[in-house]
């Protein structure tokens, strides 16, 4: 028996679940607030004809290979292996900081100095959290973990999240380690590149099917009791749905300003990092170098973390933690009616693309038979 399937968001999780479903022949009712699918992974041409990621850029990356060849069914990939500098001490280096960074920014004789301490305390291609290398009671590791802590981590952390990285969730500095290898890689993973068209054209190509109608622009509260629906998987925000009962959930906002250039190179990566105060902004991003598009101008974003613009990070913190548990034991209860929160937003988490389509995918292969 075939199902009429309500799915609210059009981001990562919202698609997958729509083109899976809709591939068994349900019906799928498709629901946006924004005017375009793709949730923050949206890319668009500008009126230069410069493709852009609206929302900062998006490098896809993963171990998983059921992940990879799913989304290869919907799109060719440019081969691409992220590499981010950092502007420090008047030089672009490498990030995550690593064997190379190391011998950029300091003397010779030291560099090869600390580079033996640091393999002999953690071998070779160990990826150490920032805040555990501080803990280093070895004088010459203390002395390089302050100073990585303050060139990179401190100013940074503050600017993008508006707290010390003690004061937030340990997994998220520690998804920007210190390396212990040359490897100048911001992602090691296996899988690694950008949808030849893009990603917006890749989301069009999953959504391709007859049995999925698509509302843009359109609040799901307004038309859920007038729709007709079997299983109704929210990937929104989780607060909004129960209506903010136990109090709104903190995120951080990001604006950026996209700026189009008469020259066809502004900087030497993709993505540049400005850890120094000095810089209100965060990073630059020239996104002719994330999609290899040849042109004679080229358009930059520049981003601006705090409390304006679009909803970017969840902030996990205890104060929100405790929220979102409450939420989270609402939405389990609700759960036999046949709604199902998935997703970013619904699970107030971080996720990285992979994981969210692969939570997707594996979500869909549990329902496949719909609890029978």
């Amino acid at each position: 028996m075939k199902n009429k399937i309500l799915i609210v968001g059009a981001g990562l999780t919202g698609i997958t679940l729509a083109e899976r479903f809709a591939s068994l022949d349900n019906k799928v009712l498709l629901v946006e607030k924004r005017n375009h699918i793709g949730g923050n992974c949206y890319d668009f041409k500008n009126k230069d004809g410069i493709l852009v990621h609206k929302y900062g850029p998006h490098i896809f990356h993963t171990e998983h290979k059921e992940v990879w060849d799913y989304l290869s069914e919907f799109t060719e990939w440019i081969p691409y292996q992220h590499k981010v500098l950092g502007f420090i001490d008047g030089k672009f280096v490498p990030i995550p900081f690593n064997f190379n960074t190391l011998h950029q920014l300091f003397e010779k004789e030291k560099a090869v100095e600390l580079e033996k301490k640091l393999l002999e305390k953690f071998g070779h291609n160990k990826k150490v959290p920032i805040l555990e290398l501080k803990k280093s009671k070895n004088k010459d590791l203390k002395f390089l973990a302050d100073f990585i802590y303050q060139k990179i981590y401190l100013n940074y952390t503050q600017k993008q999240w508006g707290k010390k990285p003690e004061e937030i969730d340990f997994l998220v500095t520690a998804r920007v380690p210190v390396v212990m290898s040359r490897d100048d890689r911001y992602f090691q993973d296996k899988y690694q590149g950008i949808p030849k068209d893009g990603y917006t054209k890749m989301f069009e190509k999953m959504l391709k099917n007859k049995k999925i109608e698509i509302k843009l622009k359109t609040d799901y509260k307004k038309i859920r009791n007038k729709t007709d629906y079997d299983i109704m998987f929210y990937t929104g925000p989780i607060d909004e749905f129960f209506n903010y009962k136990f109090g709104k959930l903190d995120y951080r906002y990001l604006k950026i300003n996209f700026k189009t250039l008469n020259q066809e190179n502004y900087q030497p990566a993709a993505v540049v990092n400005y850890p120094d105060l000095k810089y209100k902004f965060t990073r630059i991003t020239e996104f002719k170098k994330l999609t290899q598009q040849k042109h004679k101008k080229t358009t930059i974003g520049i981003e601006y973390p705090g409390d304006k613009g679009f909803m970017a990070w969840p902030m996990l913190d205890k104060k929100n933690q405790k929220i979102f548990q409450k939420y989270q034991s609402e939405a389990e209860e609700i759960r036999e009616k046949n709604i199902y929160f998935a997703g970013r937003l619904a699970e107030y988490k971080y996720y990285d693309m992979d994981d969210a389509i692969k939570n997707a995918l594996d979500l869909f292969n549990k329902k496949i038979n719909y609890g029978k």
